[in-house]
């Protein structure tokens, strides 16, 4: 089979690599839609790992099932993800799947979704693949998990309705998040970016103030939200820069919700008297468990969330190369879309 090999972000080479044999408790996906996130771009993350095969948003056809998998078999379509929490341990009974080990360590995708065939074991079997309903296709299945993401993300910071929101950043999460706020009832939603592509995105999703973030955000959010800040500010950039401009945008008894972080090793100071006295409340939030996949598949089912409007380019797996330097570049493109038998 055919797989897009990564080695650094401007080498994604077409390989070839067996198909992966399928034991008695694996699946074997026909990989038909496999999104590009922005983590796969993370060159400092990745490349301590290369050469490896990446693409964890991933929408198929099962193709062959272990003979002891019985919730599944062939011709089945749909979306399956890499990473699952173990369900026993002490952070799962407590309602941190995402901070479970197993999650954290465990990759049961041999060998990623830029590949023609995609073997799936273990817990991801169990309980990270989900069957596609007719009327979802596999682009927008390969949005469940990134779309699941975002509602672990919403759900931790008690969204309300008429809430005043912020979003820092109007990538692919940004602009979900900003989906996500007004299907739940938003009052007024801001958003920032430096990239003017994203921000008319933004714009057309319905953001009237979408704002480059080297404006005087706080001073726009006081003089058009009645002299308040934001109830909500969503931090979706990874940037040391978005993260200690948020610290300024909360209005008292608000929520940040570090949704994305800087580096590792870049350091955000932090004056907690001001946060104590206000009643300011600080979340983060990682990865999706099963229960956001599974909501986050009902909303695109039931249209509620739209994704494919997100969608800025369709390439085949022979042009994996091209679209890790798109995504990488980050200009004029939003979502990527890997599609190997096209």
């Amino acid at each position: 089979m055919l797989v897009g090999m990564y080695y650094n972000n401007k080498r994604v080479e077409l390989e070839e690599m067996p198909v992966p044999e399928v034991g008695p408790h694996d699946i074997l996906i026909k990989v038909m839609a496999s999104g590009i996130c922005g983590s796969d771009v993370l060159e400092w993350y990745r490349i301590k790992k290369a050469p490896l095969v990446l693409g964890h948003e991933v929408a198929g056809e099962v193709v062959d099932v272990g003979n002891s998998v019985k919730q599944f078999k062939k011709g089945d379509r749909v979306f399956t993800t890499h990473h699952v929490p173990c369900g026993q341990c002490y952070f799962c009974q407590r309602g941190h799947e995402t901070a479970c080990h197993f999650f954290q360590t465990k990759n049961n995708f041999t060998h990623g979704g830029f590949s023609e065939y995609l073997r799936v074991s273990g817990k991801s079997v169990e309980t990270g693949t989900l069957v596609l309903p007719d009327t979802v296709s596999y682009e927008e299945g390969s949005f469940v998990e990134p779309l699941g993401t975002v509602v672990r993300g919403i759900d931790a910071i008690d969204l309300k309705e008429g809430d005043t929101v912020i979003v820092l950043g109007c990538g692919i999460a940004g602009l979900l998040m900003i989906k996500m706020c007004l299907s739940h009832g938003a009052g007024k939603i801001f958003a920032t970016d430096i990239d003017g592509y994203r921000l008319e995105a933004a714009r057309r999703l319905g953001v009237g103030d979408a704002l480059h973030a080297r404006e005087d955000i706080e001073g726009t959010l006081r003089t058009k939200n009645n002299g308040r800040l934001a109830d909500k500010v969503i931090v979706c950039a990874g940037s040391l820069s978005a993260a200690q401009q948020s610290l300024k945008l909360v209005e008292r008894g608000g929520t940040i919700l570090f949704f994305a972080v800087p580096n590792p090793g870049d350091m955000v100071e932090i004056d907690l008297s001001p946060f104590w006295r206000n009643d300011v409340t600080i979340k983060t939030c990682y990865g999706a468990a099963p229960m956001d996949n599974i909501k986050a598949l009902s909303l695109i089912e039931k249209k509620i969330i739209t994704v494919t409007d997100l969608i800025t380019h369709r390439l085949s797996l022979k042009d994996i190369g091209m679209g890790f330097d798109i995504v990488a570049r980050g200009e004029d493109c939003l979502k990527v879309i890997i599609m190997p038998f096209e």
